[in-house]
């Protein structure tokens, strides 16, 4: 496998902070060789605890990982940031400000702070997010802290990426703790009032409290947590409890969530952008596998994915996306491989009933036609 000068997956699983960096340039970027780079250090993965800090804007998530980050190094953590900041939707620039409130350990070498503009990705991240993050789990880190830029009630797209996610409210959230409680809130494994010193934080921290929903399984409540990142007040506790979840969960969600296993034809695919699918439909072929790509055409009834949608399907089984919700896709990743090893493109027409549209949310059954053609 062949990489341009700037690209040196060696010097990156060795440590070397200037090739780290042209790396997650490279990635960001998409330039020539990352593609590559990012299949190079695939087996590498799965070591580092991705934790998302996410919320509305003005809740103090910089400042707030300013003080985990010290937290952290005294516990001997080697962490990297991927803080992604909004682009302005009239120029397309970004500020990339959050590392200045970070910059009182961004000269640790045992730290690494990369700041990403959205470039207009909704969702809360970049484009090229989970795949930085990949670059740092590999590298060795041992924490990933993901920064979303201010988000509101649906932008949970930090859900798929990180193990642990801490969502960061503001004092006087009041009652619209209600009309984000079927958002963002059912994401968080650890709230945290920030601010904590405002009078107005503990009426927030029993609205949240109270609102129902903090039990995700017998295993793990999701605490509510008071912080003050400024002074350092209760950011040993959050620690405390961002590792205790670990401890029930696991890592590498997002890599579980990538490669699902194509006999579970009842779980439906993992959500993904456009640009995640073609690029894990580039990574494949990178490595020489063979690949297709299933898109809904046309659509009758209530189907359970819109005309566009994706699901793209390596020559094991391995899938990203989907066309149907859970459905079809045991049927539809068949049929790629078929295509895969034929080089002949199919159209597929399938009836969902009104008993599997209910299974993923719809009041009643269709059809959909599903075109699968093999990517060369």
């Amino acid at each position: 496998m062949s990489f341009s000068a700037d690209i040196d997956p060696a010097a990156v699983l060795g440590g070397s902070r200037p090739a780290l960096a042209r790396a997650l340039t490279a990635v960001e970027n998409g330039r020539p060789g990352a593609a590559e780079l990012l299949v190079s250090l695939a087996s590498h993965r799965g070591r580092a605890h991705i934790v998302g800090i996410t919320g509305a804007p003005g809740a103090g998530k910089s400042t707030l990982i300013n003080a985990l980050l010290g937290e952290l190094l005294a516990r001997g953590r080697r962490i990297a940031v991927v803080a992604v900041d909004p682009s302005s939707p009239v120029t397309g620039g970004a500020l990339l400000g959050d590392r200045v409130r970070m910059g009182g350990h961004g000269a640790d070498e045992r730290v690494f702070i990369r700041s990403l503009s959205s470039r207009g990705h909704l969702g809360g991240l970049s484009r090229t997010t989970a795949q930085l993050v990949d670059v740092f789990d590999a590298a060795g880190f041992d924490v990933v802290v993901v920064e979303t830029v201010g988000v509101g009630q649906s932008e949970v797209e930090i859900g798929r990426v990180a193990d642990t996610n801490v969502v960061v409210c503001p004092p006087g959230l009041g009652d619209e703790v209600q009309a984000i409680k079927a958002g963002i809130l059912e994401i968080a494994d650890i709230l945290v009032v920030n601010k904590g010193d405002s009078p107005l934080a503990a009426r927030t921290m029993l609205d949240l409290q109270t609102s129902g929903g903090l039990q995700r399984d017998e295993h793990w409540t999701v605490p509510v947590l008071r912080t003050v990142a400024t002074s350092g007040e209760g950011i040993a506790e959050l620690v405390e409890r961002i590792d205790a979840h670990t401890g029930v969960t696991g890592i590498g969600r997002r890599l579980r969530a990538a490669t699902p296993s194509a006999a579970s034809d009842a779980m439906p695919a993992a959500p993904a952008t456009d640009d995640e699918l073609f690029e894990q439909l580039r990574r494949w072929r990178a490595v020489g596998r063979g690949v297709a790509l299933a898109t809904v055409v046309r659509t009758w009834g209530s189907s359970p994915r819109p005309e566009g949608s994706h699901l793209a399907v390596e020559e094991s089984g391995a899938f990203l996306g989907s066309v149907s919700g859970g459905c079809i896709e045991g049927a539809v990743i068949g049929e790629a491989q078929e295509v895969i090893t034929d080089g002949r493109p199919r159209l597929l027409e399938f009836g969902v009933s009104d008993e599997q549209a209910w299974e993923v949310g719809l009041a009643c059954g269709g059809r959909v036609q599903v075109l699968v053609e093999r990517i060369e």
